[in-house]
């Protein structure tokens, strides 16, 4: 979804003309229950028009087909490790594994208190950050993979201008 109405929230060519009572009238449709259900939520900036027309490899640093071979090694060693992709596991089946280093261990707690997160939340952010570690080729979570996942679903927390 757009950022406000019009769509230019946070852009920095051009300004948004919503007041903070429509880009929070409009942030409202989403319900909060469904958008705890949509596990990476990030605002994408928008991209110049010049750069849609670059050539050169500062254009496109890493290929699709680069990124493609990354995910499905990355899902490889998860369906070795468990027998299922991240997603598809409980989020109590994650903190039971012991995948998590002790101090992020120590920081899930505090950071789903301060952020208000809720149970399946909390769970969303352990398959992000397992995902994570398996794209960095770690076996356990450590807490800079914990607050990747965590900044990754944060766009429903960012507060109206005004």
């Amino acid at each position: 979804m757009n950022p406000c109405p019009c769509g230019h929230l946070g852009d920095p060519g051009r300004a948004c003309r919503c007041t903070p009572e429509q880009v929070q009238r409009y942030r409202g449709r989403l319900s909060g229950p469904l958008l705890d259900r949509i596990d990476i939520q990030v605002q994408v900036p928008p991209v110049a028009a010049s750069a849609l027309f670059s050539h050169g490899p500062e254009a496109a640093p890493e290929s699709t087909a680069i990124v493609a071979a990354r995910v499905a090694a990355a899902r490889q060693i998860a369906l070795a490790r468990q027998g299922a992709p991240n997603g598809e596991l409980r989020g109590v089946d994650l903190i039971a594994r012991g995948d998590l280093l002790p101090e992020a261990e120590a920081e899930l707690p505090r950071i789903a208190a301060r952020r208000g997160l809720s149970a399946r939340a909390v769970h969303a952010v352990l398959r992000v950050a397992r995902t994570l570690a398996d794209l960095g080729g770690s076996a356990q979570i450590d807490a800079s993979r914990l607050l990747e996942a965590i900044a990754l679903r944060d766009f429903d927390r960012r507060p109206a201008p005004g």
